[in-house]
């Protein structure tokens, strides 16, 4: 509600409540009206202030999720309906997006519009060279905040929890871009491992673990020296990673092996659990109780399914049916749903983690590829 509406909804109750105490009504019991009037007033304003905060309260607590669509744009969806509210028109191919810790703005990363969309094998390594740029924009009204340009093909745009930057993984010069923020200042390039493309940053914001495509292995980057520490060999083809929020555990999709790779940080070794066919991205859930691995396929034979992977156990408990291309995948902050990109097929399901099966699945158009949530 605008504050020039809000003034004057409040003006009109307080108008009516001196009407109301002129009136005939009130005056029943007309001895009790000296003591009972003052307070009665009192009452009314706390609970026209108390009314109006809830309102506001409620207006913050919408949730969205939103998603990166290849075929340039990003659709804003509210989570309560699953309705999109907007899409944002983008001048190139949207790869990647980010909600950012404060939940004020997401992040993009675009690269031109000649850039394929053919999943995995096309927009994921290939050998070309484009100039492209990591977008801003506000959560609140989509406004347009800021544009970065960064390094050629960028993947992922991932912030760290403090707020401090954000950081995007360069698949074609084998680097990450460090942007400061919120003056939006590219401030480090940081040298990794061969098409590096999906990652995440531990808890603490000391480090980030970034798959790379082009090798066997994951780079893990100190966000505080801003120098690559080591690289850890998790497999063939890892496209995106995961880690828990005690920062002891370390997962990987590998793509090339139809397997996620759990990985002890104390010690590095490596446990390999079959998925999918063609895994894309993974996402541990609130507990780091299961990581959900999106299994996608190539666009000529795509997969559709979900495999749900036990972190204790080490195991796969079940693999859940989705949709053609399942790519992006996100769990909500409540820990009741999954929300997974289906690429090949415009739509994303939303599964109820309870009964792991999709209860809803919405169109969105222009290849939606990754996907991330407010808190």
């Amino acid at each position: 509600m605008s504050n020039i509406k809000k003034s004057v909804f409040i003006f009109l109750l307080l108008l009516g409540a001196i009407l109301a105490g002129c009136s005939s009504a009130s005056n029943a019991g007309e001895d009790k009206k000296s003591e009972e009037e003052p307070v009665s007033k009192v009452e009314n304003k706390e609970r026209e202030v108390d009314g109006n905060k809830e309102k506001a309260d409620e207006k913050t607590a919408v949730q969205y999720y939103f998603t990166a669509n290849e075929g340039g744009s990003i659709s804003k969806i509210d989570a309560a309906n699953n309705s999109i509210v907007s899409t944002i028109e983008v001048d190139g191919s949207v790869h990647n997006v980010q909600v950012s810790p404060d939940g004020k703005m997401i992040g993009v990363t675009v690269v031109p519009s000649m850039a394929g969309h053919g999943g995995e094998d096309d927009g994921h390594g290939e050998e070309m060279e484009m100039g492209a740029k990591a977008i801003f924009y506000s959560i609140e009204n989509d406004e347009l905040l800021q544009e970065v340009e960064g390094g050629n093909h960028p993947a992922h745009i991932v912030f760290s929890e403090d707020g401090k930057y954000a950081a995007v993984t360069n698949n074609e010069d084998n680097n990450v871009t460090v942007i400061d923020m919120p003056s939006f200042n590219v401030i480090n390039t940081v040298e990794t491992g061969k098409g590096p493309h999906g990652f995440r940053i531990s808890s603490d914001s000391k480090r980030a673990y970034i798959a790379n495509m082009g090798e066997d292995t994951v780079s893990v980057v100190n966000l505080e020296t801003m120098k690559e520490e080591k690289r850890i060999k998790v497999g063939t083809a890892p496209v995106t990673t995961g880690v828990t929020s005690d920062g002891k555990t370390l997962v990987a999709t590998l793509n090339g092996e139809n397997a996620l790779a759990v990985v002890d940080l104390a010690t590095d070794k490596v446990d390999k659990i079959p998925v999918g066919t063609g895994p894309a991205q993974v996402y541990i859930d609130e507990k780091d109780q299961f990581a959900y691995v999106a299994n996608q396929g190539t666009e000529e034979d795509p997969s559709s399914s979900v495999t749900v992977i036990d972190l204790i156990a080490k195991k796969a408990t079940t693999e859940i049916k989705t949709g053609k291309g399942s790519h992006g995948v996100v769990t909500s902050p409540d820990n009741k749903r999954v929300y997974v990109t289906n690429m090949f097929e415009d739509t994303v399901s939303i599964i109820d983690k309870e009964q792991n099966k999709v209860i809803q699945t919405i169109e969105v158009k222009g290849v939606p590829n990754g996907i991330s949530i407010t808190n």
